[in-house]
């Protein structure tokens, strides 16, 4: 009976305070504060990802909604917070300012400029999260868009609207593609946004440097939540990069972005999410991490006209280990993907650049994503690298080969030479089109493999030289396609600079 009326007394005192703590739900206290997460009390009418104020203009973004506390992740130096502080909502989701004045400028996940430069004003936001564009919004991918690199748009091609991966060990040329990929995009009515998740200052400084030297910052926005900053910070980064983009895309324009790298973006989460308690177990730590992806990457689209027809295509980065591509997040990506670009170290450190592994990667979009006059002289490509390396794979094991093996291994070896492209020199696709056509006519056949790369400079030197090749590379920029009389014509005019260049 006493259980009975000590029960009855809680639930009385309960009703009787009702309205009282509802009115006090805009204020919440800070019950613990460490390693960059808070544990507070009150503000039952919180939002998930809603922005919640801390004393001394500091924010934080609330992730966990328990029944007696809200887990927050706070953004920043918290070193002032303490407990008992007061935390009030702001009644907004983290946001991020977006629009045009976000170009040639270099900010935190929250919008801040961190250039040096002055303060952005803009008057528009958007939230860092929202869901992606349906299916009905979109359009197939139709478009190339050109990453200057001639290994990537003849084999691996990939499409405005689309999502390829870079992946590859540490130190093997991920960030070389994605830095050329937007170097290329300058007079091509791309706008540009590059994500550094958890990299050390000095590379990311060395990375603007040379934006700015070619002129590509222009047309560039950096979101940068380095090494040096929070997990918190490092968490919502690409998803601050997306929302800019996709305020650009939404005004029908097309848009790349970069992220580098979504691996750290992962650890980053994990940190997060173990520090406010969430069970580490594969049955949620792994799950979260797909979703964490999957709910990024699925805003990347290519949009029909009804809806302004603008793009984000994006170029996600995953670091392996030890060329593991089988890992949990590795396989993620590759899922959420429309293909990826695997880099090799072995490729890497024999001098190919970029070390792209022809075999192991793959573009979804395929020919869809080419021009004409590419689809058709990238034809035989990959089969050729294709017969090489099983050749040259078997060819250690044999002492004896006969002549027809080894033209094919010869042939294949000044295909991969001739596919070796300096960092920071994207190439036309006009100019992709002549060292892809002397391939697929196999008239590298008389040209002994040390010339080989003293013929592609002469080849590329000729185009901006030699009348003839100047028309046919005027033809190819205007048609984009290789028409039955030019293609005679080129092959008269191949012939006879390889015999000059040879004699």
């Amino acid at each position: 009976m006493s259980k009975a009326i000590e029960l009855s007394s809680v639930i009385k005192n309960k009703i009787r305070n009702y309205d009282l703590k509802v009115q006090k739900s805009e204020e919440g206290k800070v019950l613990s504060v460490a390693d960059g997460i808070a544990t507070i009390s009150g503000l039952e009418k919180t939002q998930a990802g809603e922005l919640l104020a801390f004393p001394k203009n500091t924010f934080g973004m609330a992730l966990n909604l328990e029944e007696d506390s809200i887990g927050v992740i706070i953004f920043g130096d918290y070193s002032h917070i303490k407990e008992g502080d007061s935390v009030n909502r702001t009644k907004n989701i983290v946001e991020v300012s977006v629009g045009d004045e976000m170009i040639g400028r270099i900010i935190n996940p929250l919008g801040e400029a961190i250039d040096g430069k002055h303060k952005i004003r803009t008057s528009k936001k958007r939230p860092i999260e929202r869901v992606a564009p349906g299916i009905m919004t979109r359009k197939s991918v139709n478009e190339p868009l050109e990453t200057g690199i001639l290994a990537i748009d003849s084999m691996i091609p990939i499409g405005k609207g689309q999502r390829e991966l870079i992946i590859g060990d540490k130190k093997t040329g991920k960030t070389a593609i994605a830095i050329d990929a937007i170097l290329n995009q300058h007079d091509k009515n791309v706008k540009c946004v590059y994500v550094s998740i958890g990299q050390k200052n000095s590379t990311l400084a060395s990375t603007v440097r040379k934006l700015e030297e070619k002129g590509a910052l222009e047309y560039t926005t950096i979101v940068a939540a380095n090494a040096s900053e929070s997990n918190a910070m490092q968490y919502i980064a690409p998803y601050a990069g997306i929302s800019i983009a996709e305020e650009w895309m939404e005004n029908g324009e097309d848009v790349l972005i970069i992220f580098d790298d979504l691996t750290k973006h992962a650890v980053a989460y994990r940190a997060v999410s173990l520090l406010l308690r969430r069970p580490p177990g594969r049955e949620a730590y792994p799950g979260d991490v797909f979703y964490l992806h999957s709910k990024l990457l699925e805003r990347s689209a290519k949009l029909n006209k009804k809806f302004g027809g603008g793009s984000i295509t994006a170029l996600p980065i995953i670091e392996t280990q030890a060329g593991d591509i089988s890992a949990y997040i590795p396989t993620n990506v590759i899922s959420i993907t429309d293909g990826q670009m695997f880099l090799m170290s072995d490729l890497f450190n024999s001098g190919q650049r970029p070390a792209v592994d022809a075999g192991k990667s793959v573009s979804r979009v395929g020919g869809a994503a080419q021009t004409k006059l590419i689809k058709k002289l990238a034809g035989t490509l990959k089969l050729k690298l294709a017969s090489y390396n099983e050749l040259k794979a078997f060819s250690q094991f044999a002492s004896d080969l006969d002549e027809q093996t080894k033209a094919t291994l010869d042939n294949g070896a000044k295909i991969m030479e001739l596919l070796i492209q300096k960092q920071y020199t994207p190439y036309p696709q006009e100019l992709q089109a002549f060292i892809l056509y002397v391939i697929d006519k196999d008239l590298l056949t008389k040209i002994p493999f040390e010339n080989i790369i003293d013929f592609k400079d002469s080849l590329i030197n000729a185009t901006d030289t030699n009348k003839e090749l100047m028309e046919i590379k005027t033809e190819f920029k205007i048609s984009k396609e290789l028409k039955k009389e030019t293609d005679d014509k080129l092959l008269r005019i191949m012939k006879k600079f390889i015999s000059d260049f040879i004699n």
